[in-house]
């Protein structure tokens, strides 16, 4: 049997992110001098309580992948702190980090790319085993068989090679690899971006299933909204590498708050064709380079209610309401450091539109 994720102190998140920056050097001519940097990850910060899933959502570039990659340090953060059950993984040493490994775990969204041609299904899913345990073979082989049954893979499959299985299969020897050392969190890295739409579902259903066995606590990356709102219990809309937008998953499809929310959540289908479909919002422009984000509000370029304000200073992402976080300035009273009252900014909407 599987062992459920040891549980966690009462009151403190299991994940905790704080100020997240994570910037790529530009370097040019002949002597590559440093020039700039490509912000892919611009000051983000949230947290996932224990046994929770956060559903990350956003369009192409604007940092999702990369965020997850940050939390498990597969990339070095340039900035802030990563604090998995209250230890700040962006300040542990080689040492301390591969300790800390077995309690967080990555799958990715290619299952293909990710698994070794070379090596068999048993091998690949008993790899974390040989490197963080002194188990014997024996051992090893029958926690790969519970795995197996885990994820539903038959035994007999055991002897094969990543080419023999379809994508569906592979992405089960993904997760069941990610399993083997019984972690608290898994990143989701867009599971089912590369699986057919029939197969999508079962293995939403499988990740659900495992959380509800095992306790654990995901942070589920994708483009498909449709699956978000089935598996998570809040969500995070970014754009050009900061959050726009946190909510629970709910409150955000039901009454999106953010205008970039409104905007990407406008594009979905509703599935009750009873209700009223959420009239479409056609953004203008295209996307900001991260290399060269706009001064103001990383949205301010595209957005219809944009105002003076917007085009001058970043906002923060602050509470709302009750447990609703945006960072857009109409829900933000305060006055800016340009000396204008709130009222008198709104009143510079339309100028601006």
């Amino acid at each position: 049997m599987l062992d459920a994720a040891r549980p966690v102190k009462a009151g403190v998140p299991l994940v905790q992110v704080d100020g997240l920056k994570m910037y790529f050097p530009i370097y040019s001519g002949i002597l590559r001098r440093h020039t700039g940097d490509v912000k892919a990850v611009d000051g983000v910060s949230f947290t996932i309580e224990a046994g929770e899933t956060l559903g990350l959502v956003g369009e192409s570039g604007c940092g999702k992948s990369t965020v997850g990659r940050a939390l498990l340090r597969l990339y070095e953060p340039t900035a802030g702190a990563v604090v998995i059950e209250g230890e700040d993984i962006a300040k542990l040493s080689p040492e301390a980090l591969r300790k800390k490994r077995p309690t967080m775990q990555m799958v990715f969204q290619d299952p293909q790319a990710s698994l070794n041609p070379r090596m068999t299904l048993a091998d690949i899913i008993s790899e974390p085993l040989v490197e963080h345990t002194d188990w014997k073979a024996d051992r090893r082989l029958e926690r790969v068989y519970e795995l197996m049954d885990a994820v539903g893979l038959n035994r007999r499959f055991a002897n094969r090679f990543p080419h023999e299985f379809s994508g569906g299969q592979r992405q089960r020897i993904g997760i069941a690899r990610a399993l083997a050392l019984n972690p608290k969190f898994i990143v989701c890295d867009e599971p089912i971006a590369a699986l057919d739409v029939s197969i999508q579902a079962q293995v939403v259903n499988l990740l659900e299933d495992l959380q509800e066995k095992l306790g654990l606590t995901y942070l589920f990356i994708s483009h498909d909204l449709s699956m978000v709102r089935h598996i998570a219990d809040r969500v995070a809309v970014m754009y050009l590498g900061r959050i726009a937008e946190l909510s629970p998953r709910d409150d955000l499809f039901a009454k999106p708050l953010h205008p970039y929310a409104e905007a990407l959540l406008s594009a979905v289908n509703e599935p009750d064709p009873s209700l009223a479909r959420r009239p479409r919002i056609i953004l203008k422009g295209d996307v900001p380079s991260p290399a060269r984000p706009p001064k103001g509000c990383n949205f301010s370029t595209r957005c219809p209610k944009a105002f003076a304000r917007c085009h001058l200073e970043k906002p923060e992402l602050q509470e709302v309401e009750p447990g609703r976080h945006v960072a857009c300035f109409l829900y933000q009273p305060k006055t800016g450091s340009t000396g204008k009252s709130e009222a008198k900014e709104l009143n510079q909407l339309g100028e601006h539109r």
